[in-house]
Order: structure tokens, then sequence, then C-alpha cells
């Protein structure tokens, strides 16, 4: 069992754990991530790790709630136990003194880009944050990004706050600039991060995406991962989960991220059901 150490609400239907869990902090790096079972019946699901303190033996995990298992974890309070936690899992970022880096996140992927962006600046990066919300109330972790980067720029889709428009409008400014970035990495949705790697493409940027949204169990078993780079069949969660962008087949990726939709809905349906409001 491991015991939630803080707990705290980010945004709408966005939250925080910190976990206690030692042994991972000592090892976590940026860009890995965790396998979580709520409870006993419950499912595995993979979450990157946010952020890590050796010395408290903690690590944190920030999630949107969209499914029962999410709605589960978020349910939980400081003081209670989340069954099993396994991890560091997958490859770390490959983190160099490339020169100038582009660190592009959207929605909860700011959560999973702060890491990143601290470990590029301590290998002595100047680092460019480029975050994209929803609205203002959907953006979280300004502060902690701030520390961390050279410079942060803000989109919101509806102008709220920052810049209104997307994190590619941004991008392509950047990329045009007299000094462009000498790679680019992006974590977010998936439609966002195909956004990102056509500008990329444009300009020739070595950009590196996340694959997390598709991986199931999180050691390579079932297969549910499997995604084409390069011409060739490659397992996110072991073999990842980070990839060359430009060389990921978004099409065939988009489709098994679609692959559990229905199944995940009905359990969502049930559970609300069995909850009749009370969670």
């Amino acid at each position: 069992m491991f015991r939630i150490l803080k707990k705290e609400v980010l945004s709408p239907s966005v939250k925080l754990l910190e976990i206690e869990a030692p042994r991972i902090a000592q090892k976590a790096r940026a860009g890995q991530f965790l396998i979580l079972r709520v409870n006993k019946q419950g499912e595995r699901i993979p979450l990157t790790v946010a952020d890590c303190n050796r010395e408290r033996g903690s690590v944190t995990i920030v999630f949107l709630e969209v499914g029962k298992t999410t709605r589960l974890l978020g349910n939980l309070e400081q003081g209670e136990a989340i069954r099993d936690v396994v991890g560091p899992l997958g490859n770390p970022t490959e983190i160099e003194n490339f020169g100038r880096v582009a660190c592009v996140a959207g929605g909860v992927g700011v959560a999973c880009i702060y890491p990143i962006c601290r470990a590029f600046k301590e290998a002595g990066n100047e680092v460019i944050g480029i975050v994209g919300a929803r609205t203002k109330e959907f953006l979280f972790w300004e502060d902690r990004l701030r520390a961390v980067v050279d410079e942060l720029l803000i989109t919101t889709d509806d102008g709220s706050y920052g810049r209104q428009g997307f994190v590619t409008d941004v991008l392509r400014e950047v990329a045009e600039r007299s000094s462009p970035p000498d790679r680019v990495v992006a974590v977010g949705p998936l439609p966002m991060m195909r956004a990102v790697c056509r500008v990329t493409k444009d300009y020739g940027l070595k950009t590196i995406v996340s694959l997390n949204p598709i991986m199931v169990d999180g050691i390579g078993m079932c297969g549910a991962c499997r995604v084409t780079v390069a011409g060739q069949t490659r397992v996110a969660c072991v073999e990842g989960p980070e990839f060359d962008g430009h060389d990921v087949d978004f099409d065939e990726l988009a489709q098994r991220l679609r692959r559990y939709q229905d199944q995940e809905r009905e359990a969502l349906a049930r559970f609300e059901a069995e909850c009749d409001g009370r969670c």
C-alpha cells in the first residue's frame, strides 16, 4: 500500500497526489511513468511522474478525471492509500546540452513537461516553455514552470489568459526566430502532438513526443500500445514512451487510442450509476 501524503485540486477535474514511495523516488527520472492500481479489483493505468522528492521519499502524479479509474483515484484523500504503485517505468527523456530547447505542453501535459524542462535547464540548455489550456481556469503550475525555463509563453483557446490561440501558433513564431530551437519536446493530447510535429517538420526541427496516452499495462505484455515508428512496430511502454515525432504513424496511433472507448464509457456509466451522484 502506498500512502497519499498530499492532495491538491489544480483545476476543474485535474488533481495532484503526492505518494509515499521512497524506492521509486530515488530512481525516477524525467519522462518516466508509474503504473497504478487503486484497489484490488482495479485496472492498471499509467501516469507520468510529474515530480519526485528524494529526501521526502515521494513521487507526484497529476491526472485528469476522465474515466472510472481516474475518478476513483481522485476520490482518495490525504492519509488514504493506493493499492499498487510500480515504477519508474519507461526510458527517461534524453537529456543533453543541445543548446536551445522548446518544451511544448497542452492540458495535463504541463505536469509531464515540468520535470523535463527542469532537467534540460540543469543540463545547461536555454529552455523555452510553451503551454496551452482551454481557459485560464485549466492552467496550472505557471510559477513552477517559470522557475525552470528562460521564457514561458502561454496560450488559451478563449484568450482568457496569455495569448488567444494554440501552442502551434506560438511554436511557429519561435521556429522563425533568428535562433530557433535545436530540439522540441511535446507532451499532451494526441492531436496537439501531431500538430506540433507538422509545424516542426516544416522547419526541420528535431521533435520528441511522448506516447503515454495509448499505454495500458505498461510492461509490454498486452500489446495495446504498439505503434509504427519509422516503418517499424514499436511497443511504447518498454521502447518509449518517447519517440521522434516525425517518424510516428499518427493515423494508426489515433485508431489505437479509440480502441477501448466503448468499454471505458460503459465502465464510467456503471460507476456513476452505482455512486448515484455521491462521488
